[in-house]
């Protein structure tokens, strides 16, 4: 049996978006035993010219939306980027894992072979489905979910490799 692009997608950004969540519980809550402000924590970055933790996770969620929606040929929700606490970027998780999983299975029979294309500023990038699933979305995805992990560890958050992994 061969994977499929549904197995490559939906089920891999529904678990790191869940561990995802759970790291956020875990930066509430060293925020909130420390006496630390939220926003300390939500608008950390690791460098100046990086995005902060709060910007980290809706780029998370718009790289899981995105990554499910266009290989299999379904509009994504437009979600304004105006989450400024815990419970707000919790709440987008929960929407995007909610958008994702209701995306019919059947909607990837043809996702490897379908086209996409992604405008950048200026530019498009054109690829196959399984080219930018694989290729583009699911790296991209994985890059902002380590990134958010990085800045709460930065900040002293109790998190290791297994929260990382969903294994603790």
């Amino acid at each position: 049996m061969s994977l499929s692009m549904y197995d490559a997608s939906v089920p891999v950004f529904t678990r790191a978006l869940e561990i995802l969540a759970r790291l956020l519980e875990k930066g509430e809550a060293h925020a909130a035993a420390a006496g630390q402000a939220p926003a300390d924590m939500l608008e950390a970055r690791l460098a100046p010219d990086m995005y902060p933790l709060t910007r980290q996770i809706q780029a998370a969620c718009d790289a899981a939306k995105f990554g499910s929606a266009r290989p299999a040929g379904v509009a994504p929700p437009s979600d304004p980027d105006t989450e400024t606490s815990f419970a707000e970027l919790q709440a987008r998780i929960r929407k995007t894992l909610d958008f994702i999983g209701a995306i019919d299975r059947a909607a990837y029979d043809e996702a490897a072979t379908r086209p996409v294309t992604v405008k950048t500023g200026q530019s498009e990038m054109k690829f196959t489905g399984r080219d930018y699933l694989l290729g583009f979305a699911v790296p991209n995805f994985f890059f902002h979910v380590v990134t958010a992990y990085d800045i709460l560890r930065h900040k002293g958050v109790q998190i290791g490799k297994r929260d990382y992994l969903g294994l603790s």
